[in-house]
């Protein structure tokens, strides 16, 4: 094992001692209350199937596993549209295992790719503890002795984990529904948006690049939050071997969730192989979810979602952790927007098993954790098939099948990883930088201040920003309003870069997952709302960014610098309308970036 691997585990574990224990008391005391149903009264248990038609048998005499289906289905979004046909299939494979399925609950399930530069987005990460309470209100019934945890996209998958932990001595199985085919080539998309960002094209060309992206049932293509969330799943060991990436509604997707059904039957405690989540997603798991980021170049997103999914198991990490394992963990891949192919592309490539091969190999991933799948993680380096109508799981690919996209450890395409620690007289921020061309990883220059995204779209249009530039916009973090994804900037401040200028941005908001070639310090903590340093920027201050080095300044004596009055805005109108009024107590008690901005877990 890499030396910093292992330092970095053993500091999280030391450091989470006591909460972790706490939480493990927690999840014992729960298991030891027997299965479930058991401890409900003849009215309870009656109510709780009185609509289960055949398998009331199996659900009154309470030694068969019933599973807990929670899905976050709608058939608006493409990725959960698939989801409608799940519960049936699962139903149908968990009576053949001699176990009984029920719909337990349904979580919602909003799009940033819908909301992205809308009112709505401001609900965005919000969303994800809304889920998490969900999640436990459907499990609440204490039906159940193992959990199909069903959904993809970007908040919905923490929160469900989240809502999981908190019922930590069932098992929990993730199951995904798979990407959409390959649709318009990404490169094609990006130079559209950048066209019509400078007028060059209308809505009507802009609209018809998108819907040939964006075309079918499955999650979006691109490297974003949605499959970042795959790849971690996979690499704490939730997911069955190879299933991320399997398109929906084919053989193999339906035998892959057959399967789920199965295994979850087999791992519950009425068993003798009792794989309750609290116990799998420990320290070494977190650590794996976050090398497997920083090799694949993943969503600065999960420097929120992964804190959070640690806390929820009473593990503290923090975003030093994250920086120093970037700094030995190799970056292997190159999918889109950190290069021009989609996860199909990596999937056909070798695919994630090639990824746990390579990295358990190098001593960079706990290929020792246990998984749901009944084998440690080094034994993931395999991809599910079809045998006839049988689902069976090969080695996967000994070579990368296309070096462009997928790479081994001793051929990276950087020696170090996707995301990096910024720190300084602004705070602390996160960078993803994994898209960011090295000649435009340092930027010093003249800072421009706004408070709201569509200021800087307006300056962009009405030409004030062509020159060198550090955008700075504020009052974005969790506290303001609930931390929007500020994406629509990107082909504003690419089409800068372009120009030839200097650009960079700052926010103490998230970007999207999908960000990408424009240096940006995100996430910047404390925010302005609390009177942090960057309240305190005005237009025209030298700001450095360095991205190498990992340092984020403004320019300027300390002791002036800090004599200054930060600026207030008016925020209210953040505060109303889209359903906005009604998250004002999820805005008062909300933590900081660095803690996983979640207002449940304190």
């Amino acid at each position: 094992m890499h030396p910093t691997l292992s330092e970095v585990t053993t500091r999280i574990r030391e450091r989470s001692t006591q909460s972790r224990a706490d939480y493990l008391e927690r999840i014992e005391a729960a298991h030891r209350e027997g299965p479930n149903r058991s401890t409900l009264s003849c009215g309870n248990l009656a109510h709780g199937f009185a609509a289960a038609e055949g398998d009331k048998p199996s659900l009154r005499g309470e030694r068969a596993p019933n599973i807990a289906i929670v899905s976050a289905y709608n058939d608006m979004l493409s990725a959960h549209q698939p989801y409608q046909r799940f519960p049936n299939l699962i139903k149908l494979a968990a009576r053949e295992a001699g176990a009984t399925a029920q719909f337990a609950g349904g979580v919602p399930a909003m799009c940033d790719g819908v909301t992205q530069g809308q009112d709505g987005m401001d609900l965005s990460l919000f969303s994800r503890d809304v889920i998490a309470q969900a999640t436990a209100i459907a499990l609440s019934h204490n039906m159940f002795d193992a959990v199909l945890a069903l959904g993809i996209c970007d908040k919905i998958v923490p929160g469900l984990m989240i809502g999981a932990l908190s019922f930590g001595h069932l098992p929990a199985i993730f199951v995904p529904g798979g990407p959409m085919p390959s649709g318009l080539p990404n490169d094609e998309k990006a130079r559209v948006r950048a066209l019509f960002a400078q007028g060059k094209v209308g809505r009507e060309e802009l609209l018809d690049a998108e819907a040939k992206s964006y075309h079918s049932p499955g999650t979006c293509t691109f490297y974003g939050t949605a499959n970042s969330n795959q790849m971690m799943m996979e690499m704490m060991g939730v997911h069955l071997p190879g299933a991320a990436f399997v398109h929906p509604n084919t053989k193999l997707r339906d035998a892959l969730t057959a399967h789920a059904a199965k295994r979850a039957a087999a791992i519950t405690g009425l068993g003798n192989a009792h794989t309750p989540l609290g116990r799998l997603i420990d320290e070494r798991a977190i650590v794996n979810a976050m090398v497997g980021l920083m090799a694949t170049g993943g969503s600065t997103n999960h420097t929120l979602h992964l804190v959070a999914i640690a806390k929820a198991a009473g593990i503290k990490i923090n975003w030093t952790d994250f920086s120093d394992l970037s700094d030995i963990v190799p970056l292997l891949t190159r999918i889109y927007p950190n290069g021009s192919a989609d996860v199909n592309h990596f999937h056909a490539a070798g695919g994630i098993g090639f990824l746990i091969r390579e990295l358990t190999n190098a001593g960079l991933l706990h290929g020792d954790i246990q998984t749901i799948y009944g084998a440690p993680l080094s034994q993931h380096a395999v991809e599910p098939g079809l045998e006839g109508d049988r689902l069976v799981w090969r080695p996967s690919p000994q070579k990368s099948g296309d070096e462009d996209v997928l790479r081994g450890v001793d051929n990276p395409f950087s020696a170090t990883g996707g995301l990096k620690l910024l720190e300084g007289n602004l705070g602390r921020s996160v960078i993803k930088i994994s898209a960011v061309k090295p000649e435009h990883r340092v930027v010093e220059a003249p800072a421009r201040v706004f408070h709201h995204q569509s200021e800087l779209v307006e300056a962009f249009k009405a030409g004030e920003l062509n020159r060198d530039v550090v955008a700075v916009v504020r009052f974005q973090g969790p506290r303001s309003n609930g931390m929007p994804e500020l994406h629509k900037l990107t082909p504003s401040l690419g089409v800068l870069q372009e120009r030839g200028h200097k650009v960079a941005l700052i926010t103490d908001g998230r970007m999207s997952g999908a960000s990408g070639k424009v240096p940006a310090a995100i996430h910047l903590t404390p925010e302005a709302v609390d009177g942090g340093p960057i309240s305190r920027i005005r237009s025209g201050d030298i700001i450095r960014l360095d991205a190498d080095a990992g340092t984020l300044d403004v320019l300027l004596e300390d002791a002036d610098f800090a004599a200054r009055t930060p600026e207030q805005a008016d925020i209210s109108s953040y505060h109303f309308g889209m359903g906005r009024e009604l998250f004002a107590s999820a805005r008062q008690a909300v933590s900081k970036a660095e803690e996983g901005a979640s207002f449940i877990l304190g």
